[in-house]
């Protein structure tokens, strides 16, 4: 580690929302609109993707480069999830969207080595694209994800009087994402959801009352399910910040916040209740002290992609000082 750790000042950077593409799913070159079969819907979203969201979502991997270039003298860092394109829609278990994977970490592992952990996101576990109802959640991609890639679904790193906690958000948040998985293989997510929140409680329960947690967690759609576990409410007090990824811009941060607590929709599609379904919960947001870390390439209306750093007094005598770094395009 740098000399930084020598002293109570600690860097820590944080990235999210990578969408690493490998060769396979460049070659591929397909994304959300391209598999939708009715054609006005196609257009909707081609013209949605090509002005707003983003106009090539597989060609941003040389903002990883620079993040890695930037944060060379970083004390640690944190991968929030998302580190495929996942352009199948099944995760990892599709063997592109593994090597973007393993080609993005493999490149943060050796740049921090010792200094660097990751947390699993949606697209490393698969899930019905937005627009075309394809794709899936299989327990392919989550035992690869695990065995495969190394990315443990709960990890805890002790830095002073900082505790670090990483949570597997598509696991907690399981009951918005059951949808998504095949229907004989959920009582194993099931038992796999129940044995992930065992852990969690765990480490909650074993905090000392001068450690202050910073928790990571990809979806913020978790965050509900974690409120209403009472270990985890009890010591929310001691968690000083959630960063979170998924939502790639401050915009659609703004706007989830926004639409908190309004009521589930049934009836405009999968895409559209699973995301009315997390918003109607949304309201405890604020008691985790909610944080988005950004998509490296931020959305292509505003090009607001970039990464966050903290320093961290490591006695925690004072709370982390939050910055933002863009990375423009």
């Amino acid at each position: 580690m740098s000399g930084n750790s020598q002293a109570s000042q600690f860097e820590l950077r944080m990235v999210s929302d990578i969408h690493y593409a490998a060769a396979g799913e460049r070659a591929r070159g397909q994304f959300d609109w391209s598999v939708v079969p009715h054609p006005l819907t196609r257009l909707i979203g081609k013209l949605y993707y090509r002005h707003v969201w983003l106009c090539d979502p597989l060609a941003h991997n040389g903002l990883l480069d620079r993040f890695i270039a930037e944060s060379a003298q970083a004390d640690f860092v944190v991968a929030n999830g998302d580190y495929t394109c996942d352009s199948a829609f099944v995760g990892v278990s599709d063997d592109a969207a593994c090597e973007s994977v393993r080609e993005c970490l493999g490149k943060l592992r050796a740049s921090f080595s010792g200094r660097f952990q990751a947390t699993i996101g949606d697209h490393e576990l698969g899930k019905r694209n937005l627009l075309g109802g394809a794709g899936a959640m299989p327990l392919a991609s989550w035992h690869r994800t695990v065995g495969e890639l190394g990315v443990q679904p709960f990890w805890r790193v002790e830095l002073g009087n900082y505790v670090l906690f990483g949570v597997a958000s598509s696991l907690v948040a399981l009951p918005v994402y059951e949808a998504d998985t095949h229907e004989h293989e959920r009582p194993e997510w099931w038992r796999l959801r129940a044995e992930h929140f065992a852990a969690i409680r765990e480490a909650f329960a074993s905090l000392k009352p001068q450690q202050r947690v910073l928790l990571f967690c990809h979806d913020p759609s978790a965050l509900p399910f974690l409120w209403r576990d009472e270990m985890v409410r009890g010591k929310l007090a001691q968690v000083e910040q959630t960063i979170i990824g998924h939502l790639h811009t401050n915009l659609v941060f703004w706007k989830s916040q926004l639409l908190a607590g309004m009521p589930r929709i049934n009836f405009l599609g999968h895409s559209v209740r699973r995301m009315s379904t997390a918003l109607n919960d949304a309201k405890c947001w604020r008691h985790f002290n909610v944080r988005l870390c950004p998509a490296t390439a931020g959305v292509e209306l505003l090009k607001d992609g970039g990464y966050l750093s903290a320093r961290l007094d490591l006695e925690a005598r004072r709370p982390a000082q939050f910055r933002f770094h863009p990375l423009p395009r």
